[in-house]
């Protein structure tokens, strides 16, 4: 697929011309659809769906933070022991 800039479609148009516009979004890329001049939704490709749905597919929180890049020199949290909270308890 090509990648462009996503054309704008007002959406009394993008309803007209919904073939064209799935179309053009096979071909370019996501196409946007304005309503009242304000983003409304985007068409997308079905492969350009799956590649933003399938990496997220199936995976934990802990594969999520695990796959997060490494910090160098690993990642240090000085913890603050003067913020004690009073409770009363009767």
């Amino acid at each position: 697929m090509a990648k462009s800039t996503p054309r704008r479609w007002q959406l009394q148009d993008a309803k007209n011309r919904f073939s064209e516009v799935v179309s053009e979004a096979e071909r370019t890329g996501p196409q946007i659809v304005t309503r009242r001049g304000t983003e409304a939704a985007v068409v997308l490709s079905y492969d350009d769906y799956r590649a933003l749905t399938k990496s997220r597919r199936g995976r934990t929180l802990v594969d999520v933070l695990l796959a997060a890049p490494k910090v160098p020199g690993g990642l240090r949290v000085d913890r603050r022991d003067d913020l004690d909270r009073g409770v009363d308890v009767e």
